[in-house]
């Protein structure tokens, strides 16, 4: 008789993936989980106590995954605009090559602090990112502007709303617009350069 590995969180976790990936969070349940793994479902819940747990921890999956994905779009990139152009556009298609994990980021909740952890991580990248732009290590107001557009323009896109042709440029474009702005307010140090590299 075969016996399933032991099970671990990772395991579990990775076992979950692709059923969220494929089918979405409304296929992702804990008798299915556990059907795939080969155990029983009360199995699970040693290492989950429920499906929330469970979710919330294919959220900080993909925290984690967009976070790393948006810092290697930046390696080998000269200058902040570029950079930060970079960081944009891997944003938009990792939230388009895995919509069901990118909704996890967005799923409604309370207002809280915010705590460390992948989340974090995640806006204290892109608050780098943007400051570099600015010249304003801590410009939370211009961050929060990039990271409405790259929001809605990643929903818009997974919505279809934008039919067959895509948004035809207009990402791009709204992209180093918000850029050239973050730049000016360095403009009058006389230090603002904005260049951004090749697609």
């Amino acid at each position: 008789m075969a016996y399933p590995s032991k099970l671990t969180p990772e395991s579990i976790l990775h076992a979950a993936l692709p059923l969220l990936e494929t089918d979405g969070p409304d296929a992702l349940n804990m008798r299915t989980l556990a059907a795939r793994l080969g155990v029983q479902a009360s199995s699970l819940y040693r290492h989950y106590p429920d499906r929330a747990a469970l979710m919330s921890s294919l959220e900080g999956y993909a925290t984690l995954e967009l976070h790393a994905e948006m810092v290697r779009a930046t390696e080998e990139v000269a200058g902040p605009a570029a950079r930060l152009k970079a960081a944009g556009h891997r944003y938009l298609t990792y939230a388009a090559a895995h919509p069901h994990l990118y909704a996890l980021l967005l799923a409604p909740r309370q207002p809280a602090h915010a705590i460390p952890g992948p989340g974090k991580d995640l806006w204290n990248l892109v608050l780098r990112l943007v400051g570099e732009v600015s010249g304003d290590p801590d410009d939370t107001a211009r961050t929060v502007a990039l990271w409405a557009y790259l929001h809605g323009s990643a929903l818009v896109g997974l919505s279809g709303l934008l039919g067959l042709s895509g948004d035809r440029g207009g990402f791009q474009i709204g992209l180093e617009a918000l850029i050239v702005g973050f730049a000016a307010a360095q403009a009058s140090t006389g230090t603002a350069v904005v260049t951004f590299s090749a697609d």
